[in-house]
């Protein structure tokens, strides 16, 4: 009988997400040793049936990326949003930002797909092999934990161990049920339809969103095909019922629905991927940490995919957690005692909570068409217009620039 493997590291980081493998590649480059597991493995997670969404990546979360080691593979397949335009339905009234003007002549950020970037993730691992070790599919059989580290048992007998265990493994954490950390869920009773879309017209690198009463319709610009024909990806969020109708209908008819939605600024619209539907909900951890263990990303906050920023959340997580890690690593501190988690939890949980409100109350406020509503909305998009510096405020946190940031985001030395 084969004696079971043991292996001790810095950093255990349970799940495999584009969370995850970001963390595994800013440690990596820091010449932090630690160890990634996903139950997933890399081929099923980048077939395109896996996943059929975008991503928006904004100004501040490149900089991770650029930390991680990875955002020079990722330019190529990366779209530029240099304008934003927000409208409110019918209404004459909308937002426009341009980043000549409003972003400091930086990018408001850029889309890409998700199975690209995680593609680009799992290779940026690979080269980071001195440091990172990836271990997917892998299979837990139970958590375990001592005075001193922190740790799993996988289902082939396999102990794992490190100071610091992250858990990165989604909304149903198995590492926060661990823990037993409980959440407040809501459930906005809306799904998100996505799929890629070709245009006749070029999109000149404009980020859309109207705001819709079943909710927001947001057209992303993408990359050109081979060929040299335009594409944009789409989120279109209808009320939970309405989705699957949508879903059934022919082609030629999905097409139909899309066009109306379009309109004709972008010219003759078809879908040429699969349309996929993701449910909506809010989700927020009670705490962020355990005895030797942090939660991130999606197993400690998800929020309304409204203003684009879920992944951009996570990845401050990422920021924050590096920043700590190394710091204290650097001073001989244990990286998995009490003063890492509680500087950890202070950093994150007040961005998360009000980014969470922000996008909650965004999408209460223009997913309906009540006319009081309506006409006070519709003052406050003309009246951000008109306002240079609450414009610029507003582009700011398009941009990932405000509010207080690790030290990644400010492009300075970690």
């Amino acid at each position: 009988m084969a004696k079971a493997k043991y292996i001790h590291t810095n950093v255990l980081i349970v799940g495999g997400g584009l969370s995850g493998l970001a963390l595994a590649g800013t440690l990596g480059e820091a010449g932090i040793d630690c160890v990634c597991i996903d139950r997933a493995p890399p081929v099923t997670q980048l077939a395109e049936a896996y996943d059929g969404r975008t991503t928006a990546i904004s100004y501040a979360s490149h900089l991770v990326l650029r930390t991680a080691g990875v955002w020079d593979t990722l330019l190529p397949d990366c779209a530029p949003i240099l304008d934003i335009r927000v409208a409110d339905g019918n209404s004459p009234l909308y937002l426009h930002f341009d980043s000549e003007t409003d972003g400091d002549k930086n990018p408001f950020g850029w889309i890409i797909e998700n199975r690209i970037l995680r593609h680009r993730l799992f290779n940026n691992i690979k080269r980071l092999k001195k440091h990172v070790r990836h271990i997917a599919p892998a299979e837990i059989k139970k958590f375990i934990r001592g005075k001193s580290a922190a740790g799993v048992v996988l289902k082939d007998g396999t102990e794992i161990t490190a100071p610091l265990m992250i858990g990165a493994d989604g909304r149903s954490s198995a590492v926060r049920a661990w823990l037993g950390i409980d959440v407040k869920t809501l459930d906005y009773q809306q799904s998100a339809i996505v799929c890629n879309v070709a245009h006749e017209l070029d999109h000149e690198s404009a980020a859309v969103e109207h705001f819709r009463p079943a909710g927001p319709f947001a057209v992303l610009p993408m990359t050109d095909i081979a060929n040299g024909g335009h594409r944009s990806s789409i989120v279109w969020t209808e009320h939970g019922g309405d989705v699957k109708d949508i879903l059934s209908l022919s082609a030629e008819d999905f097409d139909a629905r899309l066009q109306d939605l379009f309109g004709p600024h972008l010219g003759e619209v078809h879908h040429i991927s699969k349309p996929m539907s993701y449910p909506l909900g809010l989700l927020h951890a009670e705490r962020y940490t355990g005895d030797r263990v942090a939660l991130m990303a999606e197993a400690a906050h998800a929020i309304h995919p409204i203003a684009g920023q879920g992944l951009n959340l996570s990845l401050r997580d990422v920021a924050a957690l590096t920043e700590l890690i190394v710091a204290h690593l650097r001073c001989g501190l244990d990286i998995g005692g009490g003063a890492l988690l509680r500087q950890y939890e202070a950093a994150r949980r007040g961005d998360t909570l009000l980014m969470a409100g922000v996008t909650d109350v965004l999408n209460r406020l223009f997913s309906n068409n009540l006319k009081t509503i309506r006409v006070f909305r519709d003052l406050g998009l003309g009246m951000v217009q008109k306002i240079p510096p609450l414009k610029r405020y507003f582009a700011r946190q398009a941009m990932g620039l405000s509010g207080i940031m690790p030290n990644m985001l400010r492009k300075e030395q970690i």
